[in-house]
């Protein structure tokens, strides 16, 4: 017996046949196609973050790049500690509907199969 009976007798063992492998490598291949997709159309979708009812919103796009702050006028006098939590909160609230947003696109991208 040589190296290829060999060859064949795993690929069986393993339920594996090579035209299953190639259909695999297509469906991969298929796979890749859509998550790339995927991670265009996040790139021009927008969540916005919005903190104390609008005196700071951060709009951010669907790969976290920020798109926007826009901060009141009369938050500014509040001093820097008071609108630097404002801008904190803003962000988490758009970090978080983005992770949802992330979550629902590649969810659909991938049709339920884990991604890293």
């Amino acid at each position: 017996m040589g190296y290829a009976p060999r060859l064949g007798r795993m690929f069986y063992c393993m339920g594996v046949s090579l035209m299953d492998m190639e259909s695999l490598m297509a469906q991969a291949a298929e796979l890749q196609n859509k998550v790339s997709a995927a991670q265009e159309k996040l790139a021009s979708m927008h969540v916005s973050g919005i903190a104390d009812d609008g005196a700071c919103v951060i709009t951010m796009s669907g790969k976290y790049d920020l798109v926007e702050i826009t901060i009141r006028p009369d938050v500014l006098v509040r001093g820097a500690d008071a609108v630097a939590a404002l801008v904190s909160a803003a962000y988490n609230d758009a970090k978080t509907k983005a992770d949802a947003l992330i979550d629902d696109v590649m969810g659909a991208a991938t049709a339920g199969v884990p991604m890293p």
